[in-house]
């Protein structure tokens, strides 16, 4: 089984935020190989500053990563906006910890090279995300009620 290292920092103050433990569970139902991983849970502000800075887009998004290296041992971090998947959770009808527990899952799959910008992409990482997902116990994150 792949080994995890993960350091959760709470830079948001909004409330209701998953444990430390509960990125450990997510993160471990995604992994492939060994990996180092930082997530950051952050403001609008915040996420709207990385996401102009690094996508020059002008907004906050919901998930943000980082690769800072490839197979065979990743390193990265994760920016989670928790205002953003606050407001998503709410408008999606989802339970905020089943939103977050899919976020994690999908920056952990962009860590280990998968992406979504081409449509049979995009088509094999919410396979692999719902898989992972309805594993972990929650419902289909692609099926809005």
């Amino acid at each position: 089984m792949p080994q995890l290292n993960i350091s959760t920092q709470y830079a948001s103050s909004h409330t209701n935020l998953p444990t430390q433990s509960q990125f450990r569970k997510w993160a471990k139902a995604t992994l492939r190989v060994d990996t180092e991983v930082t997530i950051r849970i952050v403001d609008e502000a915040e996420g709207r500053e990385l996401n102009k800075t690094y996508r020059g887009k002008d907004y906050a998004t919901n998930v943000l990563t980082f690769s800072l290296t490839d197979e065979p041992h990743l390193m990265g971090d994760i920016i989670i906006c928790a205002p953003v998947v606050a407001a998503e959770a709410l408008a999606q009808n989802k339970p905020l910890e089943a939103h977050y527990a899919h976020l994690t899952v999908h920056g952990i799959l962009h860590l280990h090279g998968y992406d979504h910008e081409i449509d049979a992409q995009a088509e094999l990482m919410e396979s692999l995300e719902t898989a992972i997902v309805t594993k972990l116990g929650y419902a289909n994150p692609y099926l809005i009620t």
